[in-house]
């Protein structure tokens, strides 16, 4: 799993499983967001089994599910809200880590 900061408390990253959970808490992060629908590609994990590995492990969830290229108001207005109520530093996920980017720098505007 390849991480890439988008600032010292915020980053983001492809797919990740529930394998990959120890080795996210180990780098310091204290809460995911998961911006995958559930379903969206084959093979993908269930975000209840992420979240579930996740908490095990002491790390915060979200899960804001959103289309590529068809973010809405309430998306970008859900990840404000994580942005702010989640403890960093956070890691935000999709399919490759561009949607996360993007909704990410929405929500920050």
């Amino acid at each position: 799993m390849t991480t890439q900061a988008l600032s010292n408390d915020i980053s983001v990253a492809g797919q990740i499983t529930a394998a990959d959970i120890p080795s996210i808490a180990a780098q310091g992060f204290r809460s995911i967001v998961c911006n995958r629908p559930d379903g969206e590609g084959w093979g993908q994990p269930a975000f209840a089994a992420i979240a579930a590995a996740a908490k095990a492990a002491g790390l915060e969830t979200r899960h804001i599910p959103v289309v590529p290229g068809g973010f809405t108001e309430a998306d970008v207005a859900a990840m404000r809200a994580a942005l702010k109520e989640l403890p960093k530093p956070m890691l935000a996920f999709c399919r490759t880590g561009t949607r996360s980017a993007n909704l990410i720098s929405m929500a920050q505007r």
